[in-house]
């Protein structure tokens, strides 16, 4: 057995999480061992990591204390929900309750906490510009996240918030990337306007994240923004059209008209890029590129990434 501290990591075959678990194990000269908690230790994303040395533990983020067994030992946590699959601001809340506490009573020594901004701080419930979901959220997915960051704040254990960016990654699996419309050219819808949306790799989550637990005590007890890149909509489809070898247009539609959209979750979203077309500065100034620069020195530039995921794009 090795001697090296075990980084426990919530969603452990996921997007963030396995970018953390990975970056680990590709890590050889790290401190750390990689304990990749997932609800099916069978899966084959599961078994893969397995193969490249996670130790595999199963969990549910619904049940503390599965959670406890799984973060005992560990002198690290990754803790990260997952709103898409239930679509229930209560339930990102309460499963982050049980991530804290889990945490607070096996002895974990230092907490990340993948979260955003609760909009609600910016837009009231009560301001008709931007309806507000379920009765008291504007963007349930960030306002649940950003609420439940007292969860961590007050567990006693030394926690460190990083605020998320756009992935990248949601352009292929997430339906957001080039479509062709009625004139058969492809276009990216979005209500953005001609503002900069922070974005990043979901890899690169999990690298800097393992940045932040190699520095020790100097982002305990502190928020921090990662990003990749800050581009506008049209310098994205700029980039599409560069890798597709085909033009690639922006259809900047108003934000009531996406929150009309016939998808699961598209008011939320809807109000998501309302919010930060809205509040531009205030969310770019909030993740800084230098800084996850110094904390994952792989970090990819847009471009870069497009290159790295060609395949996929034009599959």
């Amino acid at each position: 057995m090795t001697d090296k501290k075990v980084i426990a990591v919530v969603g452990g075959t996921g997007a963030q999480g396995g970018g953390l678990v990975r970056a680990i194990l590709n890590d050889k000269e790290s401190e750390f061992t990689a304990r990749a908690i997932t609800r099916n230790a069978g899966s084959g994303k599961a078994k893969e990591l397995e193969k490249m040395g996670a130790e595999i533990v199963e969990a549910d983020v619904n049940d503390k204390e599965s959670l406890a067994k799984a973060f005992d030992g560990a002198y690290g946590a990754f803790c990260v929900t997952f709103f898409w699959e239930h679509f229930s601001p209560e339930k990102e809340k309460e499963h982050a309750k049980n991530m804290a506490e889990a945490a607070k009573d096996t002895g974990v020594k230092h907490i990340i906490w993948s979260t955003l901004e609760d909009t609600r701080k910016y837009i009231s419930i009560d301001d008709d510009r931007m309806p507000t979901l379920m009765g008291v959220y504007k963007v349930p997915h960030f306002d649940a996240k950003g609420e439940s960051n007292m969860y961590f704040k007050n567990s006693g254990v030394p926690y460190t918030l990083i605020n998320t960016s756009f992935y990248w990654d949601n352009f292929i699996y997430f339906g957001l990337g080039p479509q062709k419309g009625p004139d058969g050219k492809l276009a990216i819808t979005m209500p953005m306007q001609d503002k900069k949306l922070p974005g990043i790799a979901a890899e690169d989550i999990g690298k800097t994240a393992l940045g932040v637990f190699k520095a020790g005590e100097k982002y305990q007890g502190k928020t921090i923004g990662i990003a990749g890149e800050k581009l506008t909509v049209d310098e994205m489809a700029s980039g599409f059209a560069e890798i597709l070898g085909t033009e690639v247009g922006y259809n900047d539609v108003p934000a009531s008209t996406f929150r009309g959209f016939d998808f699961p979750g598209a008011e939320d979203m809807g109000n998501m890029f309302q919010f930060k077309a809205e509040f531009e500065k205030e969310y770019c100034d909030a993740r800084d590129i230098d800084e996850t620069r110094k904390l994952n020195p792989e970090l990819l530039s847009f471009k870069a990434w497009l290159q790295k995921n060609e395949e996929k794009i034009k599959a």
